[in-house]
């Protein structure tokens, strides 16, 4: 539930940018999948879970990265090497703004690999928010200095986990 009470003076302007509520309007705009199903086509099994019909529950035990074999680094660094090279088979990204896109009529997206996919998710959710008139309000980050710091990195970082596993 989200909080009615008036925002900050660091938060001069109101209903210019998708990232406010975060994660609110992210959860109200997204399909919401049945079941241990997730993803936004909801044929990924939910973390910690596994198997056809993703019902076999599947234990996931993070070592501590200082306590790790040379060999299990060395695997780890293997896998984010190997993400750079991999092209992501479910996103691509917009290389245009909407505007530049002729509303939707002149298609501008790139396929990205998943490695910059993460860099890019990241990228935008503490971007610079862009306000009428061409100004820029540049002194806000709503992943890292809003309610939803912790819950958002979580997801965050399961998402990464999953995709290099």
């Amino acid at each position: 539930v989200l909080s009615t009470s008036p925002l900050g003076p660091n938060f001069p302007f109101s209903g210019i940018d998708d990232r406010e509520n975060w994660p609110t309007v992210f959860y109200n705009r997204t399909c919401q999948c049945q079941g241990n199903f997730m993803g936004f086509n909801c044929d990924d099994c939910k973390f910690g879970f596994t198997g056809t019909n993703c019902t076999v529950r599947r234990r996931l035990i993070r070592k501590e990265i200082f306590r790790m074999t040379t060999a299990e680094k060395d695997k780890f660094i293997a896998y984010l090497n190997l993400a750079k090279r991999t092209i992501s088979s479910d996103y691509v990204i917009a290389t245009g703004t909407y505007e530049q896109m002729n509303n939707g009529s002149n298609p501008l997206f790139a396929d990205i690999n998943v490695y910059d996919l993460f860099v890019w998710l990241h990228y935008y959710s503490s971007r610079d928010a862009f306000i009428e008139g061409g100004q820029v309000w540049a002194d806000i980050d709503f992943a890292h200095e809003a309610p939803a710091f912790a819950p958002w990195h979580r997801y965050f970082l399961l998402r990464w986990e999953y995709e290099i596993q």
